[in-house]
């Protein structure tokens, strides 16, 4: 038998930390992108304390989850966007692959809400339609992921988002993630997240209160028709 490899065994130990039922509900109770405490996070995974510390730690060794300490207080939050796409990904599986698809998603998840840090569901598909047929975004020939447009640097410009900063982070820049409520992409990466900081200090969405839900204002519905010739 072969000797199980350096990444084989990584990935096995990545795939066993999320397989574990309280833990699968941590991580995907903090893909809204905001931190919480232990004790919160015991009452999402329904078990004890002491359990949840454990678990916790199984994550954190794993690099899914990173731990932020504010004064006497510790938060815990995924460990950055790739971990988010991960667990997108694995929706879309848990969906069924090869069958006829029927959202069986909550409405108010499925119309709008966060994916990690950028926006997702009806509202982010619909954006990320419109930013491809506005010329916002490209299809790079290098690597088939997104490059901003000359017309879409001077647009996003306009909104407040900073491409050359985004351009100049340690993450993707921009690309396709595959939305596991309607099966087709939204706008992930860097360009992504500053869209949903804009779109969230413009008070165009809202965030739902423990809920990865997002709400959109009546000034986002006329900014969305507006700007982007989306009815939402």
């Amino acid at each position: 038998m072969d000797v199980v490899s350096g990444a084989d065994a990584r990935v096995s130990g990545i795939a066993a930390a999320i397989g574990e039922p309280a833990r699968a509900r941590i991580l995907f109770c903090l893909m809204d992108g905001r931190a919480r405490s232990s004790t919160e996070l015991a009452a999402v995974a329904e078990v004890s304390p002491s359990t949840t510390s454990v678990h916790l730690s199984r994550l954190m060794a794993e690099r899914l989850v990173k731990v932020t300490a504010q004064g006497k207080h510790r938060y815990y939050s995924l460990h950055g966007p790739e971990v988010a796409r991960v667990l997108e990904g694995l929706s879309v599986l848990a969906g069924g692959v090869g069958t006829r698809f029927e959202p069986t998603t909550p409405r108010s998840l499925r119309a709008a809400r966060s994916c990690y840090d950028h926006m997702a569901g009806g509202l982010g598909v619909g954006l990320h339609d419109r930013l491809r047929a506005m010329d916002w975004l490209r299809v790079s020939a290098a690597d088939g992921e997104y490059e901003v447009t000359a017309k879409g640097e001077r647009e996003f410009g306009a909104l407040g988002v900073d491409v050359a900063e985004c351009r100049g982070m340690r993450r993707r820049f921009a690309f396709a993630c595959l939305d596991w409520s309607e099966r087709r992409p939204h706008l992930g990466g860097a360009i992504g997240a500053a869209l949903l900081e804009v779109a969230l200090r413009r008070r165009w969405v809202a965030r739902e209160l423990e809920s990865r839900a997002l709400s959109v204002t009546r000034r986002g519905e006329r900014e969305m028709m507006d700007r982007f010739g989306m009815r939402v």
